[in-house]
């Protein structure tokens, strides 16, 4: 890019003399694994996702996209639009694989690696120039060693930030890339619309349209106070401060996720409180795998709700000793479902696992004497009310370790939680 404003006015949004934070971004991920493990997939329009009547697209190769079909589509539509496609439920240990090795090809550049999602990561690179080049030439070296070894596509950008090192890899899609020259920051920013910043969802670009604004330099040249005005004083801020490429983040490999969590919409509302609370016993196997698998325990149980109407609902507990047992936690999400009402259907069902953290699994008590802050959890359910063993705990993770043995071996599906349904088997 040339021409247009100058490094001199960039001010506070100019945090690199040099375009060394990248932007990794896998092409069409799910549908790509998929034609990469099934050669008679390739070339054909490939399209992932819940296969139920409320399912959703969770990814689509580009031969599908052209006929319209999109991530987060109703599956019933995309099933409309393209009916000759190939349309596949996720694997998600398949994406999980494929995503590994991708990540191990961009440690071998830099250790500062930060991913975002199992298709996408920052790098920053300005302490691998001597090894490696710049980043524009990373960019290139990445690209074909994804492609060359793993057979996966990846879109790249890079520039001194990572919010333009993000919208230059989305802008470079599909297959390509995409470098934003200090310098050229702002010439690169203002034309694109707002909707593409961090934090700018369907309301707030009715709000911004209300104001007239539908650029990023239309955004930049408001007053900031106009913005605090009319969007609350944290988004005015934060959107101000993006339209001026001020963005001072830095690339963080060593993020600790918050939470881990599972969640299945049904095909059909479910009544059945009996069916629900076997439903939370697979949902809660899944989340103590992940657990275990990252080698972290936790201590708030959440269960989320949604009924038929689409109104959401959490209540949580925290333990007084942090857990991966899937039958502890899936002992505390059924007390917890005891105090919400399903007669009028549940459409959705959750268990999530948050305070995260290291320490090993020990649980002489179970509950704390207070609710933790925020939560809705259920008062009456005093510290001894689940009457849980330590010994009867240790037992049961041994067991659950062995599992994992047993799945690492032969797959996912070689062990199931007892008196869980299969997946996706409710509503047929």
């Amino acid at each position: 890019m040339s021409g247009g404003i100058g490094a001199g006015e960039l001010g506070a949004g100019r945090t690199r003399a040099e375009p060394s934070i990248l932007h990794v971004d896998l092409d069409a991920f799910y549908a790509s694994v998929e034609q990469l493990d099934d050669p008679k997939l390739s070339g054909r329009p490939v399209v992932v996702g819940g296969l139920g009547p409320r399912g959703v697209v969770a990814a689509a190769s580009y031969e599908a996209r052209r006929f319209g079909v999109r991530s987060a589509m109703p599956m019933a539509r995309a099933r409309r639009a393209c009916p000759d496609g190939v349309f596949l439920a996720p694997r998600f240990e398949a994406y999980r694989d494929a995503s590994r090795a991708v990540m191990k090809i961009l440690r071998s550049f830099t250790p500062l690696v930060e991913p975002i999602a199992l298709d996408e990561a920052f790098l920053d690179v300005a302490g691998a120039r001597r090894l490696h080049g710049t980043g524009p030439e990373i960019a290139v070296a990445i690209r074909g060693r994804v492609r060359d070894d793993t057979g996966l596509i990846a879109s790249v950008g890079a520039a001194s930030t990572k919010l333009l090192a993000k919208l230059a890899s989305d802008l470079a899609k599909p297959d390509g890339m995409l470098i934003v020259e200090p310098g050229e920051e702002l010439t690169f920013l203002r034309p694109l619309g707002v909707e593409r910043l961090w934090g700018v969802g369907p309301a707030t670009r009715r709000r911004l349209t209300e104001l007239g604004v539908s650029t990023v330099g239309e955004l930049a040249d408001l007053p900031e106070a106009v913005l605090v005005g009319a969007l609350g004083n944290a988004a005015g801020h934060h959107l101000h401060a993006l339209a001026w490429n001020r963005d001072a983040r830095p690339v963080e490999p060593e993020q600790v996720a918050k939470s881990v969590g599972h969640e299945e919409t049904f095909p059909v509302d479910v009544r059945d409180r009996a069916l629900l609370e076997r439903e939370l016993v697979r949902l809660s196997d899944g989340v103590a795998s992940r657990l275990r698998a990252a080698s972290v325990t936790g201590r708030t149980v959440q269960l989320k709700v949604r009924f038929a109407d689409f109104r959401t609902i959490s209540r949580a507990r925290t333990l007084r000793e942090p857990t991966a047992v899937a039958a502890d936690i899936a002992q505390v999400a059924r007390r917890l479902l005891d105090g919400v009402p399903t007669e009028s259907g549940i459409r959705l069902l959750g268990v999530s696992m948050s305070k995260l953290g290291t320490e090993s699994v020990a649980q002489p008590r179970l509950f704390d004497d207070t609710e933790p802050a925020g939560s809705t959890g259920l008062n009456s359910m005093g510290s001894d009310a689940m009457g849980l063993d330590p010994v009867r705990s240790a037992r049961r993770a041994a067991v659950e370790e062995s599992v994992d043995a047993v799945r690492a071996r032969f797959g996912r599906t070689a062990v199931a939680p007892g008196g869980a349904p299969p997946p996706g088997d409710i509503g047929r």
